[in-house]
């Protein structure tokens, strides 16, 4: 094999929740287990799956709330990073969405970053990502400009990596547009034998996801309070209290669920409603591996998964006329589970361990070649 002795290390920006980016990190963990796990911040009460990986954290580990609020420490972060010894490794691979990418590596090892996204609230989300959260002028004057900074330091580590995968066709294009780095993609993954694909169907409609502005709970809550329509939303977060305020009785607030439950909730929804614009979205693979239809704002990585007409419907603009319409339109199409279930399979996680690892392969063989020749 290729790979056999090479000493290889994952890096991340940080393990304190579960989400998108750390099943990721979970996967490259057992494709390499005996790899390290270099990262900024380890919660591992939340971190399931964990258990037997070789963690290690930075000094920020032992900070106040540095647990529950790593977003505190974001200014120190690239320090961190780059204090990171990596110098006994011949491979490193970063799973970064904010810093680990700026790790430093020697000459002959080979870097390559999974990018989730270049820091969006670096860049083009930057004000809105300032603007959303609840806190007095002086906080923000001064996080803009912390921004300036942080946004200069994100560029120039751009630079640092050997190799960019990038999670979608639309982080490609941002790789491009603020790193101008060419980059492979390889979408992220569902493990489709985790989900049945539910044959009978029950008159409500499911959302989840964080409840933060941008992920446009607002806009659920604004279109179902008019059509009446039953709607279950799933997940917690800081909009949870205002949602539930504006919200009548036909919209129920499930927080936070096992992932049995979830699952039997994709089984039996009528259909699974993504709203926001995301880098890639694994929630509405998730759906469609049991077998829902999705209906989902036709931006971003929710484009690349679902077939419109066939595995969902894309509605074209975040207003309520639009949503509403695309509901009613959804609700006189007829969808068939297999061929939902079979599109879902297209991403599954073999499928993502086998483009991991012939990527890799690929690259070591030339970076062996480059550093003989």
């Amino acid at each position: 094999m290729v790979l056999q002795n090479v000493r290889l290390a994952i890096v991340c920006d940080w393990l304190t929740n579960f989400g998108g980016a750390e099943k990721v990190i979970l996967a490259l963990h057992r494709l390499f287990p005996a790899a390290p796990i270099f990262t900024s911040i380890y919660n591992p009460e939340l971190m399931k799956g964990f258990e037997d990986a070789d963690v290690r954290t930075s000094h920020l580990q032992h900070f106040p709330l540095a647990k529950t609020k790593h977003q505190l420490y974001l200014a120190m972060m690239p320090g961190v990073f780059e204090r990171m010894d990596l110098s006994d490794y011949d491979i490193v691979i970063s799973s970064s969405h904010s810093c680990a990418k700026g790790i430093i590596t020697k000459p002959a090892t080979m870097h390559v970053c999974y990018c989730h996204t270049p820091m969006r609230y670096a860049w083009e989300d930057s004000h809105s990502y300032i603007n959303q959260y609840r806190t007095n002028g002086l906080v923000k004057k001064y996080a803009k400009f912390l921004m300036h900074g942080i946004r200069i330091w994100d560029r120039l580590s751009a630079d640092r990596p050997d190799h960019f995968i990038a999670n979608s066709h639309h982080v490609q294009q941002r790789i491009f547009k603020y790193y101008r780095k060419p980059s492979t993609v390889i979408h992220p993954f569902v493990e489709t034998n985790q989900y049945r694909a539910g044959q009978k169907r029950e008159k409500f409609f499911l959302a989840c996801g964080r409840l933060t502005p941008y992920k446009r709970f607002d806009l659920l809550v604004d279109t179902f309070n008019d059509l009446g329509l039953p709607l279950k939303i799933v997940g917690t977060g800081i909009a949870l209290n205002s949602l539930k305020k504006n919200a009548k009785t036909n919209i129920e607030f499930l927080g936070h669920v096992s992932d049995e439950t979830l699952h039997g909730l994709y089984e039996k929804a009528q259909g699974f409603i993504f709203p926001q614009t995301e880098d890639f979205g694994i929630t509405p693979l998730e759906a469609m591996a049991a077998g829902c239809p999705v209906i989902a704002y036709g931006k971003g990585g929710a484009t690349e998964t679902i077939i419109d007409g066939k595995t969902g419907i894309f509605f074209p603009e975040q207003t309520i006329e639009s949503l509403s319409q695309t509901i009613q339109k959804f609700n006189k199409t007829e969808f068939k589970t297999e061929d939902i279930r079979k599109q879902a399979e297209k991403f599954d996680v073999d499928v993502f361990n086998k483009k991991i690892l012939e990527f890799i392969r690929h690259k070591w063989e030339q970076h062996l070649n480059d550093l003989i020749n």
